[in-house]
């Protein structure tokens, strides 16, 4: 087993999963078992200045430059925690081997299918590593976590490979938006950084979405149903109803490429009180503009219609990192040629989603993203080749050497 999957197996089955509604920093306190052991690690392979934030659970470490060469400090990023989309600690993910293209049963209800998954055919012949079919693997991101970390020993134990300083960073509570918040930039020390918390191995991301967050809370009449007409107004169904107003074709399951979205993400409730709620995304902050405006006309609609028995509260999450990429195309550049230098081509997407990077790149630190290989992230048929995080291992030590 090579040393980035042999990590990767151990952080797996470790739970991080955070958690979107405590208020605390972390969000749970058992990221805090892998920050801990990541610490350790990065201090017995000799990774220098390793720090780890005993009060908000960042990582910190750095190596030093190995040559004289004036080239800007660079920094890795992942994050330790995985999704509360499902169960989230892959304590029965297993290996399996030499793929042949047909049907992976994970338990007796949940399978890897190529026709529901076509992308599994590119990956005949690999060895991928796959969950119980109960929780979500990990990879999303501690594939990135684990790359990274075997990046590092392989610059540190082949002093040959030139390479100026390199930054190492591991952040909690990225799943739930909130990874950045206490982001030590300044004692990070690094002029650029990349994210490594893509999909499939080659995607190359600095375009992310505008991203907002919407709780919609419905105060109801509720009321005997036996002597409820004329009187009753039930929540759930005013949730119900309010979904209907948005624009149908502009749900997740409708949406690819550019295209923005409204997700409804949770709803409960009883006739007396419900809430359901949303994200809304798009890569266009015209639009993205109109799709907040566009719900806050629902809930005026609605106060009207039921009295003011609706309140709507927006959260903004992180904004698209395009325009403050684009200065530093370098950077893309740099990454384009080390995956054609590791026989991968690059491909350059938009992400439908965000990292930890969207929000540094505004804070001063850019910071596009990397894939780490993974696929069918925030779910329990999630899957990655171990082809695939072994080719980016190469590819971080390629983006590290000194060009």
């Amino acid at each position: 087993m090579s040393k980035v999957v042999e990590r990767f197996m151990k952080y797996i089955s470790i739970d991080t999963q955070s958690e979107e509604d405590s208020p605390s920093s972390p969000s749970t306190e058992k990221q805090f078992e892998l920050a801990r052991l990541l610490a350790e690690e990065m201090t017995a392979m000799g990774v220098s200045n390793v720090r780890l934030d005993e009060k908000h659970c960042y990582v910190y470490g750095e190596i030093p430059a190995n040559t004289d060469a004036d080239i800007p400090a660079l920094g890795f990023i992942s994050h330790m925690d995985t999704s509360p989309a499902a169960p989230g600690c892959a304590a029965n993910a297993r290996i399996h081997r030499d793929y042949d293209g047909g049907v992976i049963r994970l338990n007796e209800k949940v399978s890897l299918d190529p026709d529901v998954y076509p992308e599994l055919r590119d990956y005949i012949g690999c060895d991928l590593i796959v969950t119980d079919g109960v929780s979500l693997l990990g990879g999303d991101d501690k594939a990135g976590v684990a790359e990274i970390m075997t990046m590092a020993e392989t610059l540190i134990s082949d002093p040959s490979i030139p390479h100026g300083r390199i930054g190492l960073a591991f952040t909690p509570d990225e799943e739930i938006g909130r990874g950045a918040d206490h982001f030590d930039i300044e004692g990070f020390g690094m002029d650029y950084a990349y994210t490594v918390d893509g999909g499939a191995l080659g995607e190359l991301e600095y375009e992310n979405f505008n991203a907002a967050e919407a709780r919609i809370h419905f105060r109801g009449r509720d009321i005997h149903p036996g002597s409820a007409k004329g009187v009753m107004i039930n929540a759930v169904r005013m949730a119900a109803e309010l979904d209907m107003m948005l624009p149908q074709e502009q749900r997740p399951e409708y949406t690819d490429g550019y295209d923005g979205f409204f997700h409804m993400t949770q709803l409960s409730g009883t006739p007396a009180e419900a809430e359901s709620r949303y994200i809304i995304r798009d890569h266009d902050a015209a639009l993205f503009d109109k799709k907040i405006e566009l719900m806050r006309r629902c809930v005026d609609y609605f106060n009207a219609k039921y009295e003011d028995s609706v309140t709507l509260e927006i959260r903004e999450q992180y904004r698209n990192m395009r325009e403050l990429i684009e200065p530093h195309m370098f950077l893309i550049e740099n990454a384009e040629a080390a995956f054609r230098a590791c026989g991968t081509e690059p491909v350059i997407i938009p992400i439908r989603g965000g990292t930890d990077g969207a929000r540094l790149t505004y804070e001063g630190l850019p910071c596009p993203n990397l894939s780490t290989g993974g696929h069918n992230f925030h779910s329990n048929t999630e899957y990655i080749p171990v082809q695939s995080m072994e080719k980016m291992v190469e590819v971080l030590t390629e983006l590290a050497r000194t060009k």
